[in-house]
């Protein structure tokens, strides 16, 4: 039991560390000359300005699946010290699972309005990160604590 707390609790940090990279990275697309294209556009030379509405989703969506995240990893952390034997971890799954949503609808967003270039190691990023964070979820669910 003690090792797959500590498989979902590093799981968990890597997915942490995935959105987080993923968010501020300065790559989610490169242009035909090379240059990345993040979602912040702090470079200059952005194709898209920083007041369209689809971008400031992306970004909001983004920063809300980091912070639904992190505030899974403190329920766990809450939960796997203070929750009764034989209970189940909902309250970080219902998190967990929220992050997984928002980094889904963020990554997606880009991907449809988003500039039709190559993509970065960011936007990939977000798409690897989005089923580890639903299976992480998934585990939480079924995940009971014993001792």
């Amino acid at each position: 039991m003690l090792l797959i707390l500590l498989g979902v609790l590093i799981m968990h940090l890597i997915i942490l560390i995935l959105l987080i990279v993923s968010t501020a990275a300065n790559a989610w697309s490169v242009d035909t000359e090379g240059n990345p294209n993040n979602l912040w556009c702090s470079k200059g030379g952005c194709q898209h300005t920083n007041n369209e509405d689809w971008i400031q989703a992306v970004q909001a969506l983004m920063i809300l699946s980091v912070l639904f995240c992190f505030f899974s990893f403190v329920a766990f952390l809450y939960q796997l010290f203070r929750l009764v034997k034989g209970g189940r971890f909902f309250f970080t799954a219902i998190f967990q699972i929220l992050a997984s949503l928002f980094v889904m609808c963020g990554a997606i967003i880009y991907t449809v309005m988003g500039p039709k270039e190559q993509i970065g190691y960011g936007y990939v990023l977000a798409w690897v990160a989005f089923p580890l964070c639903l299976i992480s979820g998934l585990i939480y669910i079924v995940l009971r604590k014993k001792q």
